[in-house]
């Protein structure tokens, strides 16, 4: 049997990286478009506060771009170390993405970071403003591929298990590209990050209005950030919806965990906007629900209905006894891989294979499984209701007040009034962490919600992780900790050092290098 404390532990560990290398994600998409909207107005326009507005927000990005390369390439070694079966059962069709990712997104976004703080004075107006947009580009499209990859991991499409090499293959790789969930996540991610470099301008230049510094720079980067912010907050919540709306028909579980949907309801389902989900005894406490509105989310009909989770579990109990019928003829193909009638009864049940699968976590004889232990292995695949439950709300709550507050932004700024209300400059720099918890919230509804699987209904978690003890585990996720708290330190320290030089940090004489000024600053 698998250690279940070093498959835990070795979650835990991904759980952590992953969301602190996201932290850096976000404002890196939204601060790489902003620079580009930044230069093209100072490109179109030749004067000489768009070039500082640029540079200015450049070296935050900078910071910003490197931290995250930092934390973003060690995350990837897990995948070797401590999730060794799963790169190895799905490694052709998982790497393929993350490879692009670094040869073409990756490499392109490096390359021209460097051109964008030392071209200046070295390329045309023009010739700097296709740069900074290439770094955009290059940024974009690493979330694409990763996204790609990970949509996947939600939907895993265009790919068949092959018994000869005991692995998931390829069979058309457009569909691994074009996944509806990827391209939903893709949109709905990147909308996320505008949001949250739009956010970071604004409560930045809020800070520079309330001290009464670079009034202009920052009213005009507030005014970009306000616009640009509409747009993006309005695309998140509308994405966001598509994003649901895949998660319902393809994860169903997961779905109806988010929801706390436990008994199928006649359509339209109703909607709980307040509760207290109840595990143990499989309904939820306190409901105030809005009629019809589940179902018209969920199904966009009236007529469509959403399954819960007691009915999903009985489902899955059909299909892990077909799970158990793939198990026990890819058994017999081990021993025999010509038996035919092996072949015809795994052809006929291989999409449940995943399923028996998850009964390895319950006992060693797959195919003698008791009935106690099919219903402890179905029961497995519902997560746990009440985090999913509050934080899909939370995050779902950000997103309209991000509408709410960035329709109030534009409008001010339309009325050249933005620095001439102190409440509302004091809730921008305020509300500063706010993109972040949203965003960190959308990634634990993502990823908790698809356990107990790493491919959905095809590779259960407890046996895509490598074998080692739990002590080596925890030594692993010390070491992650401590090398990432200093990461921290040090993001934090760079943050606040530049931004409280301010745009004045630049101010050198005509022939001094970037690398120069920054030094200059130390």
């Amino acid at each position: 049997m698998i250690d279940s404390t070093a498959v835990e532990l070795a979650r835990l560990q991904f759980g952590l990286t992953a969301m602190y290398h996201f932290l850096f994600v976000p404002l890196t998409l939204g601060l790489s478009v902003l620079l580009g909207i930044m230069e093209t107005v100072y490109v179109i326009t030749g004067r000489q506060i768009w070039r500082d507005m640029t540079r200015y927000w450049g070296v935050l990005f900078g910071i910003n771009f490197a931290m995250g390369v930092a934390t973003g390439i060690t995350m990837e070694f897990q995948f070797g170390t401590n999730w060794a079966y799963y790169s190895h059962y799905v490694g052709d069709i998982f790497g393929a993405p993350l490879a692009i990712e670094g040869m073409m997104a990756f490499f392109l976004e490096a390359s021209f970071i460097g051109l964008f703080f030392f071209g200046w004075e070295r390329l045309s107006r023009l010739g700097h403003l296709v740069v900074t947009w290439l770094v955009a580009l290059g940024s974009n499209l690493s979330a694409l591929w990763i996204l790609i990859a990970n949509g996947w991991m939600q939907n895993p499409v265009g790919a068949h298990f092959d018994y000869h090499s005991m692995r998931m293959e390829v069979t058309n790789f457009a569909q691994v590209v074009f996944n509806p969930v990827a391209q939903a996540k893709f949109f709905h991610t990147t909308s996320a990050g505008y949001v949250t470099g739009s956010i970071f301008v604004m409560a930045i230049s809020s800070w520079f209005l309330m001290r009464g510094r670079n009034v202009e720079f920052a009213k005009k980067s507030m005014t970009v950030a306000a616009a640009f912010g509409l747009f993006a907050a309005l695309s998140a919540v509308a994405l966001g919806d598509e994003s649901g709306f895949d998660a319902m028909h393809l994860q169903p579980m997961k779905g109806a965990a988010i929801e706390s949907e436990w008994k199928t309801e006649a359509a339209p389902a109703d909607f709980t906007l307040f509760g207290i989900p109840n595990q143990a005894a499989h309904r939820t406490d306190y409901e105030v629900q809005i009629p019809a509105l589940l179902g018209i989310i969920a199904t966009r009909s009236t007529t469509g209905v959403v399954p819960g989770i007691d009915e999903l579990v009985k489902q899955t109990e059909g299909r892990i006894r077909k799970g158990m019928v793939a198990y026990g003829a890819l058994l017999k193909l081990r021993a025999e891989p010509n038996d035919a009638a092996a072949k015809a009864t795994l052809a006929a049940n291989v999409d449940d294979l995943g399923y028996g699968l998850l009964l390895r976590r319950f006992t060693n004889d797959v195919t003698h499984a008791t009935p106690n232990q099919i219903t402890a292995a179905a029961w497995s695949t519902v997560p746990e209701v009440l985090p999913l439950f509050w934080a899909f709300r939370f995050m779902v709550g950000l997103g309209f007040f991000f509408i709410l507050y960035f329709a109030s932004a534009f409008w001010l700024a339309a009325k050249r009034r933005l620095d001439r209300h102190p409440a509302f400059l004091r809730l921008s720099f305020w509300i500063l962490p706010l993109p972040w918890i949203a965003a960190e919230l959308g990634w634990f509804v993502a990823e908790n919600g698809r356990q107990p699987w790493t491919i959905n209904d095809v590779l259960p978690t407890y046996l895509s992780a490598s074998s080692l003890g739990a002590g080596t585990v925890a030594t692993s996720v010390a070491g992650f900790v401590i090398f990432y708290s200093a990461l921290f330190v040090v993001e934090v320290y760079l943050m606040v050092k530049y931004i409280k030089l301010g745009p004045e940090y630049d101010k050198r004489p005509v022939g001094q290098s970037g690398a120069q000024a920054l030094g200059a600053g130390e």
